[in-house]
């Protein structure tokens, strides 16, 4: 039997996760936006009330939810802020290859150090000459005795400035290709690890993204992801098909949040006699605003049960994160034209909105490359 209700748990869940977004967050959104301010206080307001961390495994600390639980709680907190919603999941992604391919000791210590405290974890990956690319990564970790030497450039990490450590990729071999990249938790304090200024972005300012140098970091061999050489392409794309679904639920929150001023709009404003959403023409675009979040929220929760249930859902996560991130900047734009002149101004949250949604569109592998992924998966079947 096909159902689409959520659980008793998890429909407590989403409201808690509401409740905490209009009270905690929504409030804050315009002055983190306007200030470039991490928000800090809420992720650990959020983690007291045990709403991060959803994925860690209860043996480790975490309470052991699935992605769709992850996903719930995703669109409520980008519903509140775009920026909140990426600063808040950042160990999302980074913990993921973490779960999947670490060692007992590295899931007790980083994943347990996570579970803990509020704390941030970034993941490492996109390098100054090598985004969607992965393989043009110059980064590189030589093992001297019982420590490997890191050299290399990191760049538009999450979370960059406030994390505890980072999930880095690093060539071991070159000459292997893919096969010869590994994976290592690095932590932010150790010598020779060196943060660039934050980056100052079109939207979702409240997240702190910034570069990061490795010069001659000694990064101890039980710090090898999974403790084998050549692991880390396999570590670090994995983690994707748990992360897409739960980018795709911030897009359907961003979503929402501009389709829902838009709509109040419409039914506040009066245009040659008539209230807006009484024009065809506007009732139509909020019409297919709300058609587009319907069916990007059905895509990610599917791509989610998938990964919860063990379904190979690469390529399903790939069609949830394009269609939901495509949308998201599609109904954004519109509640920007429904508002006017209004939603051309900053004063006016829809302006922040239709900026934070861009970033979707490019991070985790942009819409482009989701189609790449896409096409690929439709191959195998030939």
């Amino acid at each position: 039997m096909l159902g689409f209700e959520l659980s008793e748990e998890q429909q407590m869940l989403r409201e808690l996760a509401r409740d905490f977004a209009r009270e905690n967050v929504r409030p804050h959104g315009e002055r983190w936006d306007n200030e470039s301010e991490f928000p800090l206080e809420a992720i650990q307001q959020a983690h007291e009330l045990g709403l991060t961390n959803l994925h860690i495994p209860v043996e480790y600390g975490g309470p052991g939810m699935g992605v769709l639980e992850e996903a719930i709680v995703s669109e409520e907190m980008s519903w509140g802020d775009p920026g909140f919603g990426t600063a808040q999941y950042s160990n999302g992604l980074t913990a993921a290859p973490i779960i999947t391919g670490g060692t007992e000791y590295q899931k007790r210590k980083y994943l347990g150090m996570l579970a803990e405290k509020p704390l941030i974890a970034a993941y490492c990956v996109t390098e100054p000459g090598a985004g969607s690319d992965v393989s043009s990564i110059k980064t590189n970790a030589v093992l001297q005795g019982d420590h490997y030497v890191l050299n290399g450039s990191k760049m538009w990490i999450t979370g960059a400035g406030q994390a505890e450590w980072f999930f880095v990729l690093a060539y071991t071999d070159r000459e292997k290709g893919y096969r010869g990249m590994s994976a290592f938790i690095v932590e932010s304090k150790w010598d020779g690890v060196e943060l660039g200024k934050k980056e100052t972005n079109m939207g979702q300012r409240a997240s702190d993204t910034r570069g990061i140098t490795f010069t001659d970091v000694r990064v101890p061999i039980e710090n090898l992801v999974g403790g084998v050489e050549g692991n880390g392409w396999m570590n670090a794309m994995k983690a994707f098909d748990y992360s897409r679904p739960v980018v795709a639920a911030q897009a359907v929150g961003v979503s929402r949040a501009a389709y829902e001023h838009a709509l109040a709009y419409s039914n506040e404003r009066m245009s040659f006699g008539k209230r807006l959403h009484e024009h065809q023409a506007i009732q139509f675009m909020l019409a297919d605003m709300k058609t587009k979040i319907e069916a990007s929220r059905l895509l990610c929760w599917k791509s989610a049960w998938e990964a919860d249930n063990g379904i190979r859902n690469t390529e399903s996560a790939a069609h949830a994160k394009r269609f939901s991130a495509d949308a998201c900047m599609e109904v954004t734009t519109d509640a920007v034209q429904i508002f006017g002149g209004y939603g051309y101004s900053e004063e006016y949250p829809v302006a922040r909105l239709m900026r934070g949604a861009k970033v979707l569109q490019i991070y985790e592998g942009s819409s482009q490359v989701q189609r790449m992924i896409i096409g690929r998966e439709m191959l195998r079947e030939l």
